[in-house]
């Protein structure tokens, strides 16, 4: 009854009478039988509703007649994030108009502070001058003393000035880090035929759990959303059902937008001031995950890249894989939904603050897979300018079937015949299969010991086996690329052993014996021998499952002249998130009387998700820094990952990290050499990135060991 009654509310709040209305008509059509003071009744409640909502009005650019652009010197160090601020940028106004904007906004103009103007508000001015919004001469509004109408210059320095003058306008932000939505901190964007409300926090503006197709019919494709015109995006909409999210919800398909900046008009706002566009696909092996993990959250990458930030749910598991030969449950719905999620942004991300022609989209393990799958979609070529799959899985074992797709029928056989079984499905064709799959309880389903988690060939989505990289067939995507691994990615994907003998211990993994005594996979000699049989055992399954196979893939790419540019890394540090730690403690760092919470310098394995605390600088603050370079680490990756989104290169211009004080980057930049793309003329010699403190480049790792393994270079040939 409480959530009911709050949806009224906010029904009445965001939508206003006709809104509020609509509701009711919705929730019980009405017919000319029924009683009319029954409709009054609820008109008045809508009535009586609405100067409440007016009190609080949510304001929007068009309400402030002005693009609102929020600036943050963001040094990523959530230890410290509350002892910061950020301030509100306006267009330019006279002042007793600037004054008004900000109190629309509920904030006043900027309060003169001379330790953070010569400080933090500093490098956000000069980045209005880099990026030639306005010149190093320019004035902006601040709050007035004693009647005279004063401005500060892009050097910190507060000067008197007329009053009547149009100057860009700061106001005060005091939304603080991690800030609830508040009607104090709304704010309402109206993006084509959508009105959605959304939220600030010291970060960014934040929009969340925005629905981008209707709620799914089980085992359908997405269709575009077709439900209400005005969003409440100030909540995380539901987690797709998965194992171990009883409280998952087949409606599931949302996303979620931090953004910097929001246009005043996007249709007629300049490219010049849009904001790249970053567009990511959460692992979990297609059977788990969610955009709303906070792993993923967007803020640091926003405020401190000056991009666009998108975090979408798929559906996952048998709801979002499931296919049969009935001709037209064909699977990759999940992979649909990403498309889909993709069409939206497309339509409506201007309003945002986005550029529709700057979509990079991005994705780790499973994300990894969808990326790769989505460079050879029809339906997802042309959509996006760069891809980044991360830690991709291929070649043997768990690894085939995220980049070596299954046909419809082979999918059948391996998973969907055994769900039925296991489901006491008698169904003699696919029509009764689907039935009982329809009619089977969702949550239960995907906690079946057999699931559909597979990618095939649907004849829309995936029209071949394999990304063709050979230069034989198309569609492939012609995109800017970085690819790459955790340097120890398969350790967290088999069992650490529990014997002293490397044969035994690699036949329990499904790994070639092959290797033991050859000189290729020596194994060290220390105090534990199981560690030392693990040694090799992680190393083979990264190579046959990661390394090799996205070595060749790169290869092909440069041979063939396939992507517009091609980036490859190794990361060779890491912190392994909270949620996911397997074989505990391998992948952390080891702890020591003077490195209590683990010591990076010294050897561990750098497991897969290793990275992705420091791409999205979102280290929980739970988690403490374990030496002096986690956090200057953490701020030099999302330089370069922003970077690559803004200029399809992940060497951060000089320039630009001098503007925004960005020091530590910035030093990094002269004391190791830059990251070389990968070219025909240094594939074979040093196309590899080594991301650790001094990164460096080289030749692709263990490739001898991918030849012996048979998984040459060449292997796409």
């Amino acid at each position: 009854m409480a959530k009911f009654l709050v949806d009224v509310y906010n029904t009445a709040v965001y939508g206003g009478i006709g809104g509020c209305l609509s509701f009711w008509e919705e929730l019980c059509p009405w017919t000319q039988e029924q009683d009319k003071m029954v409709f009054l009744a609820l008109t008045l409640g809508c009535l009586a509703a609405v100067p409440v909502a007016t009190s609080f009005s949510i304001p929007t650019p068009t309400s402030v007649g002005s693009d609102i652009t929020l600036l943050y010197y963001n040094d990523v160090d959530v230890h410290t994030a509350s002892e910061h601020q950020s301030v509100l940028l306006l267009s330019p106004l006279p002042n007793p108009e600037a004054a008004s904007a900000c109190d629309g906004l509920g904030e006043t103009l900027l309060p003169v502070n001379d330790t953070f103007f010569h400080t933090e508000l500093v490098p956000s001015l000069q980045y209005q001058v880099y990026q030639g919004h306005y010149s190093e001469a320019q004035l902006y509004w601040v709050q007035s003393t004693s009647g005279s109408c004063q401005a500060v210059d892009a050097l910190g320095f507060v000067v008197p000035a007329s009053c009547a003058l149009e100057l860009p306008v700061l106001c005060s932000q005091s939304a603080q880090y991690g800030a609830l939505p508040e009607s104090t901190n709304s704010l309402t964007v109206h993006a084509n035929d959508l009105t959605i409300i959304g939220y600030r926090d010291q970060l960014s503006f934040r929009f969340e759990g925005i629905p981008y197709a209707d709620p799914p019919e089980r085992f359908t494709y997405p269709t575009a959303w077709t439900g209400s015109r005005t969003l409440n995006a100030t909540e995380f909409g539901s987690e797709c059902i998965q194992s171990g999210v009883p409280n998952g919800s087949e409606d599931c398909l949302f996303l979620n937008i931090w953004t910097p900046y929001i246009p005043e008009d996007p249709s007629a706002v300049s490219s010049s001031k849009l904001k790249p566009v970053f567009f990511w696909i959460h692992g979990g092996a297609f059977t788990g995950g969610t955009g709303s993990d906070p792993t993923f959250a967007g803020g640091n990458m926003a405020s401190r890249g000056d991009v666009v930030v998108v975090t979408i749910n798929y559906r996952l598991s048998t709801l979002g894989f499931l296919a049969l030969e009935d001709g037209k449950t064909n699977g990759n719905f999940g992979l649909a939904d990403q498309v889909a999620a993709l069409d939206w942004v497309r339509e409506y991300i201007s309003a945002f603050g986005g550029d529709l022609e700057r979509i990079t989209i991005f994705g780790q393990s499973a994300g990894a897979g969808s990326v790769r799958a989505l460079l050879g979609s029809p339906q997802a070529i042309g959509k996006f300018a760069a891809a980044v799959p991360m830690s991709n899985l291929a070649g043997s074992d768990y690894a085939t079937t995220y980049s070596l797709y299954y046909t419809i029928p082979e999918e059948v056989t391996t998973v969907v015949e055994p769900i039925l079984e296991e489901i006491q499905c008698n169904a003699t064709d696919a029509a009764g299969a689907l039935a009982c799959l329809k009619a089977y309880d969702a949550y239960e389903l995907v906690t079946l010991t057999n699931v559909a988690r597979f990618v095939v060939v649907d004849g829309t989505y995936v029209t071949r086996t394999s990304l063709i990289v050979n230069g034989t067939a198309s569609p492939i995507a012609n995109v800017h690329t970085i690819m790459g691994y955790m340097r120890d990615d398969g350790a967290a994907f088999i069992g650490y052993p529990n014997t002293t003998n490397l044969t035994a211990a690699l036949i329990d993994q499904s790994l070639p014996t092959s290797v033991v005594n050859n000189t290729l996979f020596s194994m060290q000699t220390g105090p534990n021998k199981t560690y030392d049989v693990f040694n090799v055992t992680a190393r083979v399954a990264t190579d046959v499952e990661f390394r090799c196979l996205d070595q060749a893939t790169a290869y092909y790419a440069v041979e063939h002249d396939l992507f517009q540019s091609v980036w490859f890394y190794e990361f060779n540090r890491s912190y392994q998130t909270a949620g996911w730690d397997p074989n505990s403690p391998v992948c952390d760092a080891p702890v020591s009387d003077e490195y209590p919470y683990g010591d990076p310098s010294q050897e561990y394995f750098k497991c897969h998700s290793g990275e992705l605390y420091y791409v999205f600088g979102s280290l929980p603050s739970t988690s403490p820094y374990r030496d002096d370079l986690d956090l200057p680490f953490m701020q030099r990756m999302i330089d370069v990952w922003t970077s690559f989104a803004r200029t399809y290169n992940p060497n951060p211009d000089p320039t630009y990290l001098a503007v925004r004080w960005y020091n530590n980057t910035l030093a990094a930049i002269y004391e190791q050499e830059p990251w070389k793309q990968v070219t025909p003329a240094n594939v074979k010699a040093a196309p590899l990135r080594t991301l650790q403190w001094t990164s460096f480049m080289g030749p692709f790792a263990e490739q001898a060991q991918c030849d012996y393994l048979g998984y040459p270079l060449t292997y796409y040939g």
